[in-house]
């Protein structure tokens, strides 16, 4: 219960693998690399649908899945302005553009902006870098 209110949530998790460098960054993260990242997607609501649910995890998958399969897996993420992009571009390789720096924390925010899009109740996303470490989005 949160203030007064009960509520319900479903988490879904959705695993993908990306690569990443990060712009005016001075550790090892500033060269290309990659991660098997997770991304948790926290859905809540107070009422629940005729089915009983917050929502079925498959329309989790079916939605949040396949932007993220079709934007993220597998694909290079980097900043618009990344000077690698031209290169990537004559390689004929994979790679989606951010408005910000491809950072854990950015590419929560994205996922979470993405799922609100689709009017789902998103709470927050959590994106999984690695096994130990991770970044939280969430509006209030």
């Amino acid at each position: 219960m949160i203030g007064g209110i009960s509520m319900f949530s479903v988490t879904k998790i959705i695993s993908f693998c990306y690569g990443h460098r990060l712009l005016n960054y001075s550790g090892k993260c500033k060269y290309l690399h990659g991660h098997n990242g997770k991304a948790e997607i926290f859905l809540q609501s107070e009422k629940l649908d005729p089915r009983g649910m917050v929502i079925d995890f498959s329309d989790i998958k079916e939605l949040i899945g396949s932007f993220i399969e079709q934007k993220l897996d597998h694909k290079v993420l980097l900043s618009k302005d990344d000077l690698l992009i031209p290169f990537l571009e004559k390689l004929n390789e994979p790679f989606f553009l951010m408005d910000e720096n491809p950072t854990a924390e950015n590419i929560a925010k994205l996922i979470f902006n993405f799922a609100r899009s689709k009017n789902l109740p998103v709470v927050s996303v959590k994106l999984w870098e690695t096994e130990t470490s991770f970044a939280v989005y969430r509006k209030d």
